[in-house]
């Protein structure tokens, strides 16, 4: 794979997990969202392309996430599909089979050269959605939007996903996982305060 740093996924660990039960979710929202400036607020106000300037090649969730991630794709994510993975680094997660199964597997992410390490993606661009919530991809786009382990440092979510929203085709899914773990100065202050 090109990088001299430990590399896993779902199917290189012993473990399997049990699949998810589906949830309910909220379809009507207010026309005003219920958060306040505050909900957004971050310890470090700081640019974060400073921040995220130097490629971290590191897991941001431990090996029981991973597989669990990799093993929920394999599940739900149809061959043939067109992906996006937003705030994307070296890795995504989907399983080594992927790349060879999918039509496209783009990504937007912080840092350049994480996603240049990422063999999974196809096409990438380097974008800092703090700075522009826009994403670089027509309407109607993607079958499948993968967030792993960001949404938390997004200070505009709601732009984001409206985004996200707008790239996915009709009846497309947005999978988005969360972890315990962050950077607590660019994690915003909803998240940190849940």
């Amino acid at each position: 794979r090109g990088v001299l740093v430990r590399r896993f996924t779902g199917d290189s660990t012993p473990y399997s997990f049990p699949p998810p039960r589906p949830i309910s979710l909220v379809k009507e929202w207010p026309e005003t969202p219920p958060f306040s400036k505050k909900d957004f607020f971050r310890a470090d106000e700081g640019d974060d392309e400073n921040f995220y300037n130097l490629p971290r090649l590191v897991y941001h969730i431990d090996e029981p996430a991973v597989a669990s991630l990799t093993q929920y794709y394999r599940a739900n994510v149809s061959p043939g599909s067109n992906i996006l993975d937003i705030c994307s680094s070296w890795v995504s997660h989907y399983p080594v089979e992927f790349p060879k199964m999918m039509k496209r597997i783009s990504g937007t992410g912080m840092n350049a050269l994480e996603l240049l390490a990422n063999d999974q993606l196809t096409d990438y661009e380097a974008r800092n959605l703090n700075v522009n919530p826009t994403l670089p991809y027509d309407d109607n786009s993607f079958d499948v939007v993968t967030c792993v382990v960001s949404i938390d440092y997004l200070i505009h979510p709601i732009d984001v996903l409206k985004e996200v929203r707008r790239v996915l085709r009709p009846g497309g899914k947005v999978i988005i996982s969360q972890s315990n773990r962050c950077f607590p100065s660019k994690a915003i202050a909803m998240w940190l305060n849940m």
